[in-house]
């Protein structure tokens, strides 16, 4: 990525941020409160548990959109295993190991459990888990450790490497390279305190998460590579 792009976009974003009203991605650090406040797989129920995660007061559109809803099939997996939905969930979130390698067994983990709930309901029509593009997954990882992901899509991910003059665009998904390009930006971010202060006056205390997280880096991605307007 070439600097003097960096920071004419972290100028513009940081303009842009006193200047809107309404952020359009403030909802993630909703998401994150609310999902912090919920997940507890010591639950009597972690299908319920799973299901009441997932809220904020503004979309779904982050888990939930017209032919894409990991989450209803997620929520289908720990009512009809979920020992095994459980333990792909305790190998995604441990943080020793590689994320590439997490992501690879997790989606092992899905195709199977489709075979199996496929089996299991004869008559359903869905024959997708919605986890393939990435979205979902970099979802619960930044859900559940937000100080080192944030949400992801790859249109936007590309859009904003060409926008930055990176080298070797990426092709298909990367979602480990997506999380090291956030830390590089993340480390501009920091030098200009003005961003981070910028973006708290839309956080509310009693709604929004409030440490620091990855999510101000993915926001920043977001608004690079879509012209800082929703996707």
């Amino acid at each position: 990525m070439v600097l003097s792009k960096i920071q004419s976009f972290l100028e513009a974003y940081k303009a842009w941020l006193t200047q809107i009203k309404v952020h359009p991605r403030i909802h993630w650090w909703e998401s994150v409160q609310h999902f912090q406040d919920h997940w507890d797989l010591d639950t009597e129920d972690p299908a319920a548990m799973f299901d009441s995660c997932f809220y904020n007061s503004v979309t779904k559109r982050l888990w939930q959109k017209e032919n894409w809803e990991p989450k209803r099939m997620m929520h289908e997996y720990w009512k009809l295993d979920p020992l095994t939905t459980r333990l792909m969930f305790d190998d995604l979130f441990n943080e020793t190991k590689s994320v590439d390698g997490r992501i690879g067994r997790f989606l092992f983990g899905c195709d199977a459990l489709l075979s199996d709930f496929k089996k299991s309901k004869a008559t359903s029509i869905d024959n997708n888990h919605y986890h393939n593009d990435y979205q979902m997954l970099a979802l619960y990882l930044s859900f559940r450790y937000p100080e080192t992901y944030a949400p992801y899509e790859f249109d936007i991910f590309r859009d904003a490497l060409l926008l930055l003059g990176a080298r070797d665009i990426p092709e298909q998904h990367d979602l480990p390279r997506y999380c090291k390009v956030l830390r590089t930006l993340m480390t501009f971010m920091d030098k200009d305190p003005e961003v981070e202060k910028a973006l708290r006056t839309h956080l509310n205390p009693g709604i929004h998460f409030q440490p620091k997280t990855m999510l101000m880096a993915g926001d920043f991605c977001f608004f690079i590579g879509s012209g800082g307007e929703l996707p």
